[in-house]
């Protein structure tokens, strides 16, 4: 899904929650008592969130996912992560009082936590946040989770508000301004969000008191952006970016409608063409949808008929192709509210000292990541405390996929090891050894390969 706005039209659902704009989905919360984390008796978890209207999702540490409707004769039917097609897996729970699982052949029960609702104010607006605590008396690490470009209730629909708990860890999730149960206007202003998780940091810290140990930011997507500026205005022990990037969401377009372009097998004049097309639409953005758009109908007439047009998407440009100009006037300040087209994370990177894991995907179409991958990789040889992590076979959202007969993609679950990174670093301050197939490039270049 696009880093910026396509899970806003399309409300994606990612199997961790960091980008799942499940509103826009027609989410249903009839199942809530369903909710939760759940231990089953050979010792492994299964966390059951909300999902489409009437269905749950099933996610595990190891990265597989399945959709959950219920079956005629009673219990829960299950399909493999996001095809649809039937995996084999029943699902049943008990009374709503007792919180119990059977799962796949497994009994289990819900995983119970300290949890604290709370709300705070950042920048003039009323934040609704949730603490989600281990069982315990001593000190945990605690994660603040950072939005990406959603504009769904990070509190309803985050599972690592979830998964990171159950493996020890404190979590602090919130309702990114403008969703939700939170107050102000929704933006896609970094600085702003930015501030917004520097609030919800200082009342994780309040309310975690002497359970603290360390404290760091996870975010995903647009949160790749905001994280380390975050980090930049207060003090966090670690910085962990899932599929975000290093470039500005101006040259993200641009990269995407490349990639587009050599995917299908089209050279450098084609490209070059096609960039005529993001060389419109970023004027368009530039101008906050109020101007350029005759020049943009004057290179879609003069590239329209071309064999390569149908396939130029982007990050943002296909908004511009696909709708209405008038839609794109009224839509367009609203999905993209505040968002800084030429803002450049580099200057942030330099300065930031923080230890950082990046986990990228490979084949990521809406946030390529190649030229991010190469600028992490080089403030890491100059000494910045960055780990690279990098999945193949691994689009936006860190998904695997199949690819259908028509060339789209349908997304079957997360990479092994993906979790369980995120959980090494942040408990230990440092990868441990391999996680599934990814290729690890640490600080000092060096690369560790399956």
């Amino acid at each position: 899904m696009s880093l910026v706005v396509r899970s806003l039209l399309l409300g994606a659902a990612v199997l961790y929650g960091s980008h799942a704009a499940m509103a826009a989905a027609g989410a249903d919360t009839t199942n809530d008592c369903h909710i939760g984390i759940y231990r089953l008796s050979d010792g492994s978890d299964v966390d059951i969130a909300p999902s489409d209207a009437g269905k749950l999702r099933w996610r595990r540490k190891d990265g597989t996912s399945g959709a959950l409707s219920p079956a005629a004769t009673g219990g829960w039917n299950s399909t493999l992560g996001w095809t649809g097609r039937p995996d084999g897996k029943q699902v049943s729970f008990s009374g709503c009082d007792s919180g119990e699982i059977r799962f796949n052949g497994l009994s289990g029960r819900r995983i119970a936590f300290d949890v604290t609702e709370t709300r705070f104010r950042s920048q003039g607006a009323d934040l609704a946040g949730r603490l989600v605590m281990p069982k315990g008396a001593g000190p945990v690490p605690v994660v603040v989770l950072v939005h990406g470009s959603e504009n769904s209730s990070a509190r309803d629909f985050y599972s690592l508000q979830r998964l990171f708990p159950s493996a020890g860890i404190g979590t602090f999730v919130y309702d990114k301004r403008g969703t939700g149960a939170s107050g102000g206007a929704y933006s896609q202003d970094y600085g702003l969000l930015a501030k917004d998780v520097v609030a919800a940091l200082h009342e994780a810290r309040r309310l975690a008191g002497t359970r603290a140990g360390k404290f760091g930011l996870q975010g995903s997507s647009q949160g790749g952006w905001v994280a380390p500026l975050a980090a930049t205005m207060a003090p966090v022990d670690f910085v962990i970016v899932g599929y975000g990037l290093a470039v500005s969401p101006i040259e993200e377009d641009r990269e995407a409608i490349e990639l587009d372009m050599s995917r299908h097998g089209y050279g450098p004049d084609v490209v070059k063409q096609a960039l005529e097309i993001a060389d419109a639409t970023e004027a368009i953005l530039v101008s906050g949808f109020k101007q350029g758009f005759d020049r943009l109908e004057a290179v879609r007439a003069k590239y329209a008929n071309q064999p390569w047009f149908k396939f130029v998407h982007g990050n943002f440009t296909f908004l511009m192709l696909e709708l209405p100009e008038s839609q794109v006037r009224e839509q367009g300040p609203k999905l993209l509210a505040g968002l800084p087209p030429h803002y450049d994370p580099m200057p942030v990177l330099r300065r930031l000292n923080t230890p950082q894991l990046w986990i990228l995907g490979e084949d990521d179409l809406d946030a390529p990541s190649a030229e991010t991958i190469r600028r992490l990789r080089t403030l890491a040889a100059h000494g910045k405390p960055i780990e690279v992590a990098v999945f193949p076979h691994a689009e936006h959202g860190l998904l695997e996929y199949e690819t259908a007969a028509d060339g789209t993609r349908i997304s079957t679950r997360n990479p092994d090891g993906y979790f369980a990174m995120m959980r090494d670093f942040i408990q230990q301050g440092r990868l441990q050894r391999h996680y599934g197939s990814s290729v690890i490039h640490t600080p000092g270049n060096q690369t560790i390969e399956r």
